[in-house]
């Protein structure tokens, strides 16, 4: 399949006139080609009414050829082969192994919205019958179901080429709830983008739906940005991204006639508590796996273990010596642009200003281009709740260790901690009755609570739940992995009295849809 530098648009093929877009080597410094054609809000606009047009046809499709549809994204994906895998690898400088890996992941979301969709429960279909007799008043015949949305703006993430992108998580449970979708395409993934969403287009196409399923947008900077989330048509956002990026999407949202909400993946530090009886049977484990967890994808995961947390002692001072170690043998390695490793460069600087910081390890330094270099630091817990900004995130790899007095300083750490995406326990024995007290803190600071392990690695499952409170998401209700996540895109309808010739198929009294429904408050299985 060739890339020829164009958005798509519904069916079209459409080379934008508002400036011209190259995709960046970080690897080599090298630029890409093609030269892409950058879009504006013509092109959003015309995105967007071909997305509304498509809107009621699409929601109403049936539920196998819905399911058909992914699975053939899904398989368009792996027919790719090697072009894939050898572009994404060209505008990332990621390995080609770790890509395709993520190939297989992104499948799999896939696969499971497909599984998600032929089984019904996320319609909720909910049947009250009639009671006229019921005294004092008899009780009205109301049905209700869950309904798409509307179109739904994507913003591709930096970090996942594949798995947060054109056909990733945000858009594969958008269209598994019955939304089209406009991409607007990251930057740095030009030639990755445009090959899948050809492949989507071309499933549009094949599945005899409404070319405004599905349409890409390229262009650079703020603007095509924001008219993306202006656009009237457009009635939810996806993102996955930094703070500042999902505040300013937030804010375009909340400014709009009509509000809409987004669904930003933000900023996350994942704190790691390591407590005593863990650390004293463990502890060079432990090191050796966060230096793992530090250094995978350099960096580079919205779960990276950010900030370490113990109680200061011989068996917390043994792990520093020992993830020094560990992290003092490990390179350099690619950053995904040059901007992603400006910032990192300036967090690491900022860290190293801190008179009270002390610098433990620094990894192995390369000579090449968007170098981001392992490290790691240390300071007192005292020094960090005085400065509070010592708990932002740096994006790379660099982890700080944060040295506890007492079992307190510990606690008051994790109060002043701001919502993340995940934070780890690692308890043992004795540490169990303090774990015990650990966890309904972070219950109200984090998404997933990890025991005895670190959160890079992400399964996409029904129990997953892949959010957080603010700033790690926008939204601490909902999920941007996992079965849950189809729930962001969907509302409740509720029926009174509606006639049976006018009823939906999936709230009929013979339920041909063979759907779970709620019929008089008994869950029923088809």
């Amino acid at each position: 399949m060739q890339i020829n530098g164009a958005m798509l648009i519904g069916r079209s093929e459409v080379f934008g006139t508002a400036g011209t877009l190259n995709a960046f080597n970080p690897s080599d410094g090298s630029t890409l080609q093609p030269v892409f054609g950058a879009g504006d809000r013509v092109e959003v606009n015309r995105a967007c009414s071909l997305a509304e047009s498509a809107f009621d046809s699409y929601r109403e499709t049936s539920l196998g050829d819905r399911a058909r549809f992914l699975r053939q994204i899904a398989e368009g994906l792996l027919d790719l082969g090697d072009t894939l895998i050898e572009r994404a690898n060209q505008e990332t400088g990621l390995p080609k192994a770790r890509l395709t890996a993520e190939r297989g992941r992104t499948m799999g979301q896939l696969e499971m919205f497909a599984k998600i969709v032929e089984d019904g429960r996320w319609i909720a279909a909910t049947i009250d019958p009639a009671i006229p007799q019921r005294k004092p008043l008899p009780r009205v015949d109301l049905l209700m179901r869950r309904i798409a949305l509307g179109p739904v703006g994507i913003f591709g993430a930096s970090n996942f080429p594949l798995a947060f992108s054109v056909a990733g998580g945000d858009a594969a449970s958008a269209l598994a709830a019955g939304c089209p979708i406009v991409v607007k395409a990251h930057p740095a993934h030009l030639g990755t983008s445009e090959l899948v969403g050809r492949v989507i287009q071309a499933a549009v196409a094949s599945s005899g739906f409404h070319e405004g399923v599905f349409s890409l947008v390229i262009g650079d900077g703020y603007a095509i940005g924001e008219a993306l989330v202006r656009h009237p048509s457009i009635k939810a956002v996806g993102s996955t991204g930094s703070r500042q990026g999902g505040l300013s999407l937030m804010k375009l949202a909340a400014q709009r006639q009509e509000p809409i909400p987004v669904y930003a993946e933000m900023s996350s530090i994942n704190p790691v508590f390591l407590l005593p009886t863990a650390l004293a049977i463990n502890g060079e484990g432990i090191a050796k796996g966060f230096a793992e967890s530090l250094a995978l994808g350099v960096g580079q995961f919205c779960t990276n273990p950010g900030v370490v947390i113990g109680i200061d002692g011989h068996e917390f001072e043994r792990f520093g010596a020992a993830a020094s170690t560990e992290v003092n043998m490990r390179s350099a390695g690619t950053m995904l642009s040059p901007g992603i490793h400006a910032a990192y460069e300036r967090g690491v600087a900022r860290l190293t200003a801190v008179a009270e910081m002390e610098p433990l390890a620094m990894g192995v330094q390369l000579e090449g281009s968007c170098l981001g270099t392992p490290a790691l630091f240390a300071i007192d817990a005292k020094t960090v709740m005085a400065k509070p900004e010592l708990l932002e995130e740096v994006f790379g790899p660099v982890s700080t260790l944060i040295r506890c007095a007492t079992q307190e300083e510990m606690f008051n750490i994790a109060t002043r901690i701001e919502g993340q995406l995940t934070a780890s326990i690692f308890a043992q024995g004795d540490d169990l009755p303090l774990a015990r007290q650990l966890i309904p803190i972070l219950e109200k600071k984090v998404g997933r609570i990890v025991f005895d392990g670190f959160s890079t690695g992400v399964e996409v499952g029904w129990a997953m739940v892949h959010g957080g409170p603010f700033p790690a998401t926008s939204d601490s209700r909902t999920t941007s992995v996992g079965a849950s996540a189809i729930d962001r895109f969907l509302r409740p309808v509720s029926y009174q009295n509606l006639p049976v010739e006018l009823t939906p198929i999936y709230l009929q009294d013979r339920n041909p849809a063979h759907i779970p429904q709620t019929r008089d408050t008994r869950f029923q299985q088809p």
